[in-house]
């Protein structure tokens, strides 16, 4: 153990695992999934939390596998999630717990972390969301002039924003009628303005979602619907039309927020995985808070797989060791998450901050630097609209790419036969991707459709891109609760191998700090600062110049 109680960092392409496999890598190169899937490929559907992993279509086969889970146990993957769970201090390089699971763990449970119960802690504050979530949803709570609310404006940035933003679309069917969400998250004026537009102070409320009350988009954003509200409802409304979501007392209430109605959380509970905590305001007022608890216990039964189940059956150590098998050894950088879903449309722009801000490390977590390829690339967008886009480069580009095609086996919506039908569309679509992506079609099997000589290498399909199938049985918030689990114990799994620290985010703070002393020139009509290099000079001049300034 080294000084933070951890097992010191070690260089995993020294691991007699890791070795292994590049070598299997080299005889492997030529093995295609069409092949691999003759193969009894049952092992690779595992099921957890109520939802169907499939990684039969992976381009990976048993000996890789063994070495992938040995890989797992060599770099101390299992250790790492103990500490995680019993709240040691994992995040190294901020001396912090790293516990969104004890967002989740019920009411029953305790975990001491430095010499608090932080389940008590928890649970105090959802209960207290509970209670405002009501008093909104029932009417109780009313705005300054005595009407009802009917309109949430969730104000954050990264993780106080895309989760919840995420979570109202993709539980659209659970909101309560009447209510309405909008999520305001870019400094672009245009973002707030055109929310705010079309919308009657009198009937909303505004969330202020920033830990520190300090951070600079959400509080440029906040005193513009500030400014927007006074001008109508004048000081006098600003306590019944906002509340905060923070753990500065003071500057919430130099804001005009009454202190009671300011919802916090914790050091331990990093942006990327707060949806689930006090982040999750408007998700509870949006669908109530026993639709919530729902979220919440679906976070947590992904959570006891994880924590429990062996490595060969776990499925989001599977998850993640696949990852790093298609990042390290298979050198394919990308992986594309395909929601045959429209409610899950953004789910991959969430998935873009959870596993590139967690895992976008170029050194180890005691500092020294990798040379091995860490946290690759997500991106996505919903299936069908999708194939008319990008799939072309999927199915036939120069360069290989994972995907992650997740699909609901009921639709979203009220059924009926038309419903039924269309959605069996959707999954239709959904399957054959799946299977043209993994197995591809052949020149010979090109030609015996029929088509002329000169067409058949441009139809033939090569296939072996791995793809992994994820079955929900709804979208549902314990569904979607189960679903966002599994990723974050995929990135947990991914850094561990790779011995990097998943909970902090350093290179998003150089780029704040420059700006805002690019700002202070450009307020000042200053395109000379020494302190700036040239090419950055010239754009400052450019854009004072075109400005008008």
């Amino acid at each position: 153990m080294d000084a933070t109680g951890l097992p010191p960092a070690i260089d995993p392409s020294s691991t007699p695992a890791w070795l292994a496999l590049t070598q299997h890598t080299q005889r492997f190169a030529a093995v295609t999934v069409r092949e691999l899937l003759g193969q009894p490929r049952d092992h690779l559907r595992l099921q957890a939390a109520g939802i169907g992993f499939d990684y039969s279509r992976q381009r990976v086969d048993d000996q890789a596998l063994g070495l992938l889970v040995q890989l797992a146990r060599e770099t101390g993957v299992e250790a790492l999630r103990e500490a995680m769970f019993d709240g040691e201090h994992i995040n190294v390089t901020e001396d912090r717990a790293v516990l969104h699971t004890a967002l989740r763990l019920p009411l029953s449970a305790s975990l001491d972390v430095d010499g608090q119960d932080v389940v008590a802690d928890v649970h105090e504050v959802l209960q207290r969301m509970a209670d405002f979530a009501q008093e909104v949803r029932t009417g109780e709570w009313r705005g300054a002039t005595g009407e009802r609310i009917t309109e949430i404006v969730n104000i954050g940035i990264g993780g106080s924003d895309l989760g919840p933003a995420m979570a109202y679309r993709a539980l659209a069917q659970h909101v309560q009628p009447g209510l309405r969400c909008h999520f305001v998250s870019n400094v672009d004026p245009a973002d707030v303005l055109r929310v705010l537009q079309d919308l009657d102070p009198e009937r909303t409320l505004v969330i202020v979602a920033s830990k520190t009350f300090t951070t600079a988009e959400t509080m440029t954003n906040a005193h513009v619907a500030r400014e927007w509200l006074v001008a109508r409802l004048g000081e006098q409304g600003v306590p019944r039309h906002f509340v905060a979501v923070s753990t500065n007392a003071e500057a919430v209430q130099d804001f005009g927020i009454d202190p009671a109605n300011m919802f916090g959380f914790w050091d331990w509970v990093g942006g990327r995985y707060s949806m689930d905590s006090a982040i999750g305001l408007s998700t509870m007022i949006a669908i109530g808070p026993v639709g919530f608890r729902a979220l919440l216990d679906g976070f947590h039964a992904m959570d006891e797989h994880f924590r429990t189940a062996p490595l060969e059956a776990n499925a989001p150590v599977m998850m993640g060791l696949l990852a790093v098998w298609n990042r390290d050894f298979l050198g394919i950088p990308t992986t594309a998450v395909l929601p045959y879903s429209q409610d899950l449309a953004r789910f991959p722009a969430y998935l873009q901050q959870l596993t590139m801000e967690s895992n976008g490390k170029r050194v180890r977590r005691d500092g020294t630097p990798v040379d091995y390829p860490t946290g690759g690339v997500y991106w996505g967008e919903p299936g069908t609209g999708g194939q008319h886009s990008f799939y072309q480069l999927l199915h036939q580009g120069t360069d290989d790419v994972a995907c992650d095609i997740i699909v609901s086996a009921l639709p979203t919506i009220e059924r009926t036969p038309a419903v039924d039908d269309q959605h069996d569309m959707l999954v239709a679509n959904a399957l054959a991707q799946a299977s043209v992506l993994s197995v591809g079609r052949t020149a010979q099997e090109v030609r015996e459709s029929g088509v002329p000589e000169e067409l058949i290498e441009h139809k033939v399909m090569p296939g072996n891109r791995p793809v992994s199938l994820l079955m929900l049985p709804e979208v549902s918030p314990f569904t979607l609760g189960a679903l966002i689990a599994a990723y974050e114990h995929s990135v947990f799994v991914q850094g561990a191998v790779w011995q990097i620290n998943s909970f902090d985010q350093w290179g998003v703070e150089l780029g704040k700090n420059v700006a805002l002393g690019i700002l202070a020139d450009i307020e000042a009509g200053r395109s000379e600062d020494a302190s700036l290099d040239p090419a950055t000079r010239a754009s400052v001049s450019d854009y004072l110049a075109q400005r008008g300034g």
